[in-house]
């Protein structure tokens, strides 16, 4: 017996490594598929939650670009209806009733500015002239756009369901002539571009409107419902189709909703119109995707590791982990293409925030060039006038005339005061409130701006013509700021009467309904009457005009609730007329500066 146990326990021993062996080999394998399992598992939880961050920022900048090219179309088209309200040319074919060149002009104007559609309307809502001829002598009498562009004498928007369900997008304003309402002109906003270049990505894409409709959408039927009834219109996938989804994300968290049978993730912006949004729905498979790929790489990463381990099993492991190492330089590869593409996408993002800190600082610099060109311009008729009582001072004190020497000083003193109040009222102009509003003779300002335009007068020999009312033509107005727009117009008269033998400069006040202040010259007229009142827009010589004070008169008068217009004289000069709401003893001030009848 004891040689028996002597010639077993050699192979007992042996047999017990080997097993102790193999449990050790087997309990590798188990942590290594342990750790393969627990990092694919929080891989998969990490990479599913960044990633989908990642997506819904993108898709929120992407938001943010579609909106500010739907809010910029919105605002270059608002633009048109006033141009083309003012076109002469269309006025005079409502005038006369002959459209026979207007489509034409029309078309051109469309072609020109990019809009969808131009309609010309008579009083009665027919269409009289129109870039698609197919809908010439159709009646819209009872269309919001008609009514309502009638009704506030402004740019209305309106939009406009068709027999499609899609939504046309339109802009009208009424056309005025002498005062009277003539017709009215509607533009259409070409916003259906947008759903086309829309369609070409994998989001769904919708824009609600305030009462919640949708009135674009990469999925035509949805147009005109309510998001909820737009879900609605396809049906959610079957009990299979759902197994398969839910297989396939299973990490993923639950879609907000289905669309085309794929969970999507919702995603909404507010659109600065109207109260409108926006809303993109972007599928999940984008995530699934990207997360998988990774997960793909950490699988392969952990294959390798395996592969090496048992390469010194058995000589085929070795030849497997050559494999291995082959994809594992095919995934490093892989890996470095990603970094580059990361790295190239970190530049483009910084290039684009530069770009976007530079349009700031330019857009700051181009308000303050305007600003400073409007104090230079308001401010440089006051310092002249400043510049001869100076001068004129000096003369009599030399000659030990002091009360008059005292009265120019006075004068300056009134100037300082009167450019103190200009600087007020330009830090204050962007503001269009009244509340400086006050009853203001006409007559009265129009002889301070004549007494403020004296030293220039002196200087020229200029014939001055003035009919004025007898008694007192009062209007709601902040007097600065009208004596402002009077003395712009003497001024722009006599730089257009320099050089002439005998210039002339006719100043006339009629008080009706309403108060009408009219100032003509005999100078050669006005070359664009289009253009006359754009900002930075003159016909003088640099250095002589910013062509800011038109601009500026422009806007006073409309503050004032009224209108300055020009026009050239049949025989020869400008006109300037400037309408203003005649304050009769039965209106008072109402508290937002409008007046109201006692």
């Amino acid at each position: 017996m004891p040689e028996t146990r002597l010639r077993l326990d050699p192979p007992t021993r042996a047999e017990t490594r080997r097993r102790i062996r193999r449990a050790a080999y087997r309990a590798l394998a188990v942590v290594a598929l342990a750790a393969t399992i627990a990092g694919i598992w929080l891989t998969n939880i990490w990479l599913t939650e960044r990633f989908t961050e990642t997506t819904r920022m993108r898709t929120e900048l992407r938001l943010a670009l579609y909106s500010g090219n739907i809010l910029s179309e919105l605002q270059r088209t608002s633009v048109v209806p006033l141009l083309l309200a003012r076109d002469p040319e269309l006025n005079k074919s409502l005038i006369s009733w002959d459209f026979s060149t207007t489509s034409g002009i029309l078309i051109a104007a469309r072609d020109e500015v990019g809009v969808a559609s131009i309609r010309l309307l008579d009083l009665q809502g027919r269409v009289v002239a129109a870039t698609d001829r197919n809908v010439l002598g159709t009646v819209f009498n009872d269309a919001p756009f008609f009514v309502d562009a009638q009704r506030s004498r402004d740019t209305i928007f309106t939009a406009v369901k068709g027999v499609t369900g899609a939504s046309d997008f339109v802009y009208s304003r009424a056309m005025i002539s002498e005062g009277k309402l003539i017709g009215v002109i509607v533009v259409g906003a070409d916003l259906a571009r947008f759903e086309r270049a829309w369609a070409g990505i994998s989001d769904a894409v919708a824009v609600m409107d305030s009462s919640a409709q949708i009135v674009l959408a990469t999925e035509p039927r949805w147009r005109g419902m309510t998001m909820e009834e737009a879900l609605a219109v396809r049906s959610a996938p079957s009990a299979i189709e759902r197994a398969l989804q839910a297989t396939a994300d299973w990490a993923n968290e639950p879609p907000d909703a289905w669309v085309s049978g794929q969970a999507v993730m919702r995603t909404e912006a507010r659109l600065p119109f109207r109260g409108w949004r926006m809303v993109a729905f972007t599928p999940y498979t984008s995530v699934r995707d990207r997360v998988n790929a990774v997960i793909a790489l950490e699988i392969m990463g952990f294959a390798v590791l395996l592969a090496l381990g048992f390469y010194f099993v058995s000589r085929r492991a070795k030849v497997q982990s050559a494999v291995y190492r082959r994809e594992s330089a095919e995934l490093r590869a892989l890996n470095a293409r990603l970094k580059r593409e990361i790295a190239e996408r970190e530049r483009v993002q910084k290039d684009l925030s530069l770009a976007e800190q530079t349009l700031e600082q330019s857009s700051k610099l181009a308000v303050l060039g305007e600003m400073s060109a409007a104090v230079s311009h308001e401010l440089n008729q006051p310092l002249a006038a400043m510049k001869t009582y100076l001068a004129g001072a000096r003369l009599l004190l030399q000659r030990e005339r002091v009360v008059e020497a005292l009265s120019s000083f006075q004068r300056i003193d009134d100037l300082i005061e009167r450019m103190g109040a200009i600087t007020r009222q330009l830090k204050s102009y962007a503001r269009k409130g009244g509340d400086a509003f006050e009853p203001v003779d006409l007559r009265a300002a129009l002889s301070s701006a004549l007494a403020m335009m004296e030293p220039q007068l002196k200087a020229r020999t200029v014939k001055i013509t003035r009919s004025l009312p007898r008694g007192q033509v009062m209007v709601m107005a902040d007097r600065i700021r009208l004596e402002q727009v009077i003395i712009n117009l003497l001024r722009n008269a006599l730089d257009a009467t320099k050089g002439l033998r005998t210039p002339h400069i006719e100043i006339a006040l009629e008080a009706d309904e309403m108060a009408v202040l009219t100032v003509r010259d005999n100078g050669p007229g006005i070359t664009d009457l289009e253009k006359l009142f754009e900002p930075f827009w003159t016909t003088k010589k640099p250095g002589e005009g910013t062509g800011l004070g038109l601009a500026i008169s422009s806007s006073i008068v409309s503050d004032f609730g009224g209108r300055l217009t020009a026009r050239n004289a049949a025989d020869g000069g400008a006109v300037f007329e400037v309408r203003l709401p005649r304050l009769t003893a039965g209106m008072s001030l109402s508290g937002n500066g409008q007046r109201a009848a006692e």
